[in-house]
């Protein structure tokens, strides 16, 4: 299951985001396209829970909308 994101993280917070994912939810491979005008994370593993990627970002700080 993949699931994307539309967010507002800058180059120098994706290691501190994507650490915190995978600390939480370690089989779960996540990143960051800053290159994309809606920098958006990619989240792929089994049974990727939207809510709680969203949730997790936000308490980082950011914006996190998924994209449908």
């Amino acid at each position: 299951m993949v699931e994307i994101f539309k967010t507002n993280i800058e180059k120098e917070q994706v290691p501190v985001v994507v650490t915190r994912l995978h600390q939480q939810f370690p089989h779960w491979r996540a990143n960051v396209d800053l290159h994309d005008c809606d920098k958006v994370l990619r989240v792929e593993g089994e049974g990727v829970c939207p809510e709680k990627v969203m949730q997790l970002v936000h308490d980082a700080g950011h914006l996190c909308q998924v994209i449908e």
